[in-house]
């Protein structure tokens, strides 16, 4: 049964929240209707992060939020997360798709080419990006724009999370150009009301 994804796919990342504690930050997210969070830690010692990915799995847990984990299979594992997420240069999804049964892998791509063979070797979803310029992660990559999201929209069939640089005001065109559901960093995690952004972000859609 294909993957039906929400139109926001938030993303928890404490790096980004503003020295704000994690678990309140989530819980904000998760008062304001977010069904499907991708937990996305960069510089965490294991322990630390699988503690706190326990957390975040009870917190969602308990709202009827999808979790997902950003690059670390064992940690999705160990926290018994819905799912993973893996960028070009992670585990390729045949061996995560052996260590994950059953469970969500969406893959970062960046062009048609990556699109395709993401599908082909059975993503659950693709990440399309960057769409437009972001200060939360240094990809290296040009924005790839409205365009180009159309083209991949037309590629493949699976569902297409856009990330990068996407906010409360360019949201619906991404929505409109073809993405099932669109990842939102930075405009969400430094609001300061972040219920109230999620909440209308949500009826933008």
């Amino acid at each position: 049964m294909p993957l039906k994804l929400p139109p926001l796919y938030a993303i928890l990342d404490p790096e980004q929240t503003k020295w704000r504690p994690a678990d309140a930050v989530l819980q904000q997210l998760l008062d304001g209707g977010v069904k499907i969070l991708q937990l996305r830690v960069k510089s965490m010692l294991p322990r630390d992060f699988l503690e706190l990915a326990q957390q975040v799995r009870a917190q969602t847990r308990a709202a009827g939020c999808r979790l997902i984990v950003n690059d670390r299979i064992d940690i999705a594992l160990a926290c018994d997360a819905d799912g993973v997420h893996l960028g070009q240069e992670d585990l390729p999804i045949t061996a995560g798709r052996k260590l994950m049964a059953g469970k969500i892998i969406g893959i970062s791509t960046h062009d048609i080419e990556q699109a395709k063979e993401a599908e082909r070797n059975g993503a659950d979803y693709i990440g399309f990006g960057p769409m437009f310029g972001t200060t939360t992660k240094d990809t290296g990559l040009t924005a790839r724009g409205i365009d180009m999201l159309q083209q991949i929209r037309a590629a493949v069939k699976i569902p297409i999370v856009a990330i990068g640089g996407i906010n409360e005001q360019n949201v619906q065109a991404v929505w409109q150009a073809g993405a099932d559901s669109a990842a939102i960093i930075s405009d969400i995690l430094g609001a300061e009301d972040i219920v109230g952004k999620v909440a209308r972000i949500a009826q933008a859609n």
